[in-house]
């Protein structure tokens, strides 16, 4: 018998090594290129609406009043780029850029995105071989009959016997039918999911900060005109005593009188504990304690004024811009890369593995050629019998993507009427506002009539409460109605989706549509998923 030398021993098994490198690198690449089953992620269509209801041409005031009053919004390009900044309120800018660098949910929609993406890089890893290595250290002892060590006898023996062992183990999942890749697919899609949630979190954050903070300026207007009406109610009543000590007047008008001061008293109280718990929203909203605002936000300012002009777009431009929308397209995306998964368990799954290393009874023999070993092949695997649970299982991910559609269908639509919700608030309040602007200046001048006639005892006490009180209540009506245009504004601003983009820039999305269309005039014919195929690439 012939024994090869060391030499060629090692030239067979360098060339049968790179035969398997090139089998394994060409099942690799073919595993890499080859098909992906399961249906194409892709953007959904939509028609969506060519203009707002609500919108009105440049040249058509919804409201009565001069043009340095009257605040239009038209259909020009949307401009919701910090948005807050056209109040021209330094404190109101400055609370909004402290909750953004400390609102903790915020914060938590941050670290969620940095969650999806360690995620990614962990389904990224499937794609590519797996290598460990492991040492082994065994001391056994057999003191009668014979015993079997690693393919070696060992008859009966009173010394202990030592094994080493180190061993390199490689294993490669072939990703044929690419349901791995549909796996790194969707966790991508999720990536993009989290960055516009965090986006969506943020255009709320900013829309309650402006809201609270205008909100809080009107309690403060409201606590002063309470008390400049507190303040004539007052003289108004000591001029009744005086006229009552000078047999003028009976004490019913003083009673009545003294009922009208305790009234407007009664009303300051409940509108300091408003504003109090303001701030302290507001210090919930920048994540710090309560009491922190309490210094800086006393000080009474005005309600900050309206733009003259709101540009909103038009509805197309939606769907590009509202996070909550492309939220909710990309959680639909997600799961119809994840149909593709449960797609992917129906058809085989290969496999190569290896492993290899040194094993020897004396830890110094172990580079000695005669301690190596290796082994080396591919495997298959595919489910026989499995009482439906893959395709129960597909059935599962194509129900979860028709949820995740009307989902999808259900946010836009809940984002137009959004818009449609905040333009009919934003231009009816505007009338309202005129309206009681008007009452303020007639109730003002009754007021200065009646007290004069008063005075001069050519009229009775009644007409004066009543010129007073209705004054009192024009005036809070007021100062309610321009807070409540403010944060209308803000609202149609919320709706619109804006405040993000001046904060970081949306990801790129490049999949191309091919979902259902939803006919937003026909809102009851919602068309339903397609049949989804087990073959390759969907077909």
């Amino acid at each position: 018998m012939v024994h090869a030398s060391r030499e060629e021993v090692g030239l067979r098994v360098r060339t049968r090594g790179a035969w398997w490198a090139g089998l394994l690198t060409a099942v690799g690449l073919f595993g890499l290129a080859g098909c992906m089953v399961g249906p194409e992620p892709g953007s959904p269509a939509v028609r969506m609406p060519r203009h707002w209801n609500g919108a009105l041409a440049p040249d058509s005031s919804p409201v009565a009043v001069p043009t340095s009053q009257a605040s239009v919004v038209t259909t020009a390009p949307v401009d919701v780029v910090s948005y807050w900044n056209k109040f021209h309120d330094p404190e109101l800018n400055s609370l909004i850029d402290r909750a953004v660098k400390q609102n903790l949910n915020l914060k938590l929609a941050a670290a969620q995105i940095r969650a999806a993406r360690a995620s990614r890089v962990m389904s990224a890893s499937g794609l590519f071989p797996n290598l460990s290595q492991s040492g082994t250290y065994t001391r056994s002892f057999s003191g009668e009959g014979a015993s079997v060590t690693n393919g070696t006898v060992i008859g009966k023996s009173n010394n202990p016997t030592d094994m080493f062992q180190y061993t390199l183990d490689a294993s490669w999942e072939i990703d044929v039918f690419g349901g791995l890749r549909r796996t790194v697919q969707a966790a991508d899609l999720a990536i993009h999911a989290q960055v516009w949630n965090r986006r969506d979190v943020l255009i709320t954050l900013l829309s309650e900060v402006a809201t609270d903070y205008i909100t809080l300026r009107g309690y403060q207007e409201q606590i002063a005109i309470a008390r400049q009406n507190l303040e004539a109610q007052q003289r108004t009543a000591d001029l009744t005593r005086r006229r009552q000590r000078g047999g003028f007047q009976t004490g019913l008008d003083v009673a009545n009188a003294d009922a009208t001061v305790a009234s407007t008293l009664s009303a300051i109280p409940p509108l300091e504990q408003e504003a109090q718990q303001t701030i302290y929203a507001l210090s919930l909203l920048l994540s710090v304690p309560p009491a922190t605002l309490q210094s800086e936000l006393s000080p009474v300012l005005p309600i900050p004024p309206i733009p003259p002009e709101v540009p909103i777009g038009l509805p197309s431009e939606l769907l590009r811009r509202r996070p909550d929308v492309r939220n909710a397209e990309f959680l639909l995306q997600q799961q119809t890369a994840q149909v593709g998964v449960a797609i992917a368990k129906l058809y085989p799954s290969f496999s190569l593995t290896s492993d290899g290393g040194l094993r020897g009874n004396r830890f110094g023999n172990l580079g000695e050629w005669s301690t190596r070993f290796w082994s080396f092949g591919p495997s298959v695997s595919w489910p026989i019998l499995d009482f439906g649970s893959v395709r129960s299982g597909i059935e599962l991910q194509s129900a979860q993507e028709e949820q995740a559609l009307y989902t999808w269908q259900a946010t836009v639509i809940q984002s137009l009427t959004d818009v449609e919700n905040a333009l009919v608030a934003y231009t009816k309040e505007q009338q309202h506002r005129q309206a009681l602007a008007e009452a303020v200046v007639a109730n003002k001048k009754a007021v200065e009539l009646s007290t004069l006639l008063y005075s001069n005892g050519q009229t009775d006490f009644l007409n004066v409460l009543v010129a007073e009180q209705s004054l009192f209540n024009s005036q809070n009506s007021l100062v309610q109605s321009n807070t409540t245009l403010a944060t209308n504004l803000v609202a149609l601003y919320k709706a619109l989706g804006g405040g993000w983009e001046g904060r970081d820039a949306p990801p790129p999305v490049t999949t191309p549509p091919n979902l259902p269309t939803l006919n937003i005039p026909d809102l009851l014919q919602l068309s339903p998923l397609p049949k989804l195929s087990s073959g390759p690439n969907g077909q």
